[in-house]
């Protein structure tokens, strides 16, 4: 999946495995994937130099997943096949993603190993908590490809959202009916996290509000947990005062019942009549004050995308609209990829095509970058 990720990023990956690692994913998998020859051996070109090769022509080194003998070769200088000989030699930045069990992880030789490759300028990706061997569970779990993904660019990408101020929402809100039910969507949250990690790995000053129940967020960024769509108002409102661009991605719910029962309702009492109201319209609001701020806005929809998102795109004086296809296997909510198009205030439109949620918030930030490029044409109130 990392290897697809990184691939799908416009990446040329070159894998090197190990002996262990071949007896986990076969060779010509990897070099199905990379379109590369998959490197396992010093010895495999005469005359040539295999690891001083590599490592010369590489830009940044992901080792992943990271087992507790690896990390103690790398620490110590090892070189006894051709990753660690690879990794000795190379100069560019190097991300590591742990995975082992538990009492590994937490062994006093392990925990001397990461802090002397850290205080080499070694990038640390993980481990999280999950599922081990042997049905254990605890910390040890290789960090989600993802995540390592946006390490990477963090590492080697640009840097042209230094100091910019963006305020990112992610996830579904949930309104009471009373205090174990609720009116919600199946927002899981990945589109507004992965906006936030991309804009944070760009340089941005990330602030995240998060609804219930989303993926959670990479380490490193400033969260605040929000429920139902007033609380979301009333952080958003908050976080863009200071803001320079707010990008709406989370699902807030429409309707919320006018009022929430305050015990739980019984089944025997028969069928409650709801009564519903409006939720707070934030990204209206945010567009009727937006200044000279970037506001970019998301809408789902099954049918006329170009035509619905044109009318929210004027009728909510956004600079950008990313209007996603739902209601279909394999994008949208919940999945990691999105049928979308981009539709600008200025009209260098997108077309519609299939994204997956990493390239849609790069995407996104390369607009922010545009639009904080153009001419100030508005000044805050």
């Amino acid at each position: 999946m990392l290897t697809r990720l990184l691939v799908g990023q416009g990446a040329d990956v070159h894998v090197v495995t190990t002996a262990s690692a071949e007896r986990f994913v076969g060779t010509e998998t990897f070099a199905s994937l990379t379109g590369n020859p998959v490197r396992a051996s010093l010895w495999e070109q005469p005359g040539v130099v295999v690891h001083v090769e590599l490592a010369r022509s590489a830009d940044l080194a992901i080792v992943a997943p990271a087992t507790a003998d690896i990390i103690a070769k790398i620490a110590n200088g090892l070189a006894d096949d051709l990753l660690t000989a690879t990794l000795l030699e190379a100069r560019c930045p190097l991300i590591i993603a742990p995975a082992m069990h538990s009492g590994m992880w937490e062994h006093p030789a392990t925990r001397s190993n990461i802090s002397r490759l850290e205080d080499r300028g070694v990038r640390l990706v993980g481990p999280v908590s999950g599922v081990l061997a042997a049905g254990d569970e605890g910390v040890g779990r290789m960090a989600e490809p993802a995540d390592i993904v946006v390490a990477a660019r963090a590492a080697i990408g640009p840097r042209d959202l230094a100091g910019v101020r963006v305020v990112v929402t992610a996830g579904p809100t949930q309104e009471p009916i009373d205090p174990v039910r609720f009116i919600g969507n199946r927002s899981s949250g990945k589109m507004g996290v992965a906006i936030a990690a991309e804009a944070a790995s760009r340089g941005a000053v990330v602030h995240l509000v998060l609804g219930p129940g989303a993926v959670r967020p990479p380490a490193g960024l400033s969260i605040e947990e929000v429920s139902t769509a007033e609380e979301m108002r009333a952080a958003v409102l908050t976080a863009f005062e200071d803001a320079d661009a707010v990008v709406m991605a989370a699902a807030v719910a429409d309707f919320r019942p006018k009022v929430s029962a305050e015990e739980k309702l019984k089944k025997e009492a028969g069928i409650p009549e709801l009564h519903l109201e409006p939720t707070p319209d934030i990204l209206r609001e945010l567009g009727e004050r937006k200044g000279n701020r970037i506001l970019i806005g998301f809408a789902a929809e099954t049918q006329d995308l170009l035509e619905a998102g044109r009318r929210k795109l004027q009728a909510k004086h956004l600079d950008l609209i990313v209007v996603n296809r739902v209601g279909r296997e394999g994008t949208g909510f919940g999945s990691d990829t999105n049928e979308a198009m981009l539709l600008t205030e200025d009209g260098s439109d997108g077309p519609l095509r299939m994204w997956t949620k990493l390239e849609l918030a790069a995407a996104i930030c390369d607009r922010v970058v545009v639009a904080r490029a153009g001419p100030p044409s508005r000044s805050r109130p």
